[in-house]
């Protein structure tokens, strides 16, 4: 099964990008408005940051985010396993 290469123009805080990927257009404009959104929670919370460090802190956040979940799914494909006869 290949997957589908599309092109999907999206605004993350105030901005245009051109993004080309695999992937349905739908899913790649969720993860766009996931940025866009920690970004502007980001940016309210702390008004005087540039938008390059609020950038980072999103980046940082949401890095951390998927490590907490695949320990999560790591920890119970091994709950899993022990459950097995």
């Amino acid at each position: 099964m290949s997957a589908t290469k599309s092109k999907v123009t999206v605004e993350i805080y105030g901005e245009p990008y051109n993004i080309k990927g695999e992937g349905e257009p739908e899913r790649i404009r969720r993860v766009a408005l996931l940025v866009n959104e920690q970004m502007k929670q980001i940016a309210l919370a702390n008004p005087s940051l540039t938008p390059a460090k609020i950038a980072v802190l999103t980046a940082l956040n949401l890095a951390d985010e998927f490590l907490r979940l695949e320990e999560d799914y790591r920890q119970m494909i091994h709950m899993l396993q022990e459950e097995k006869p």
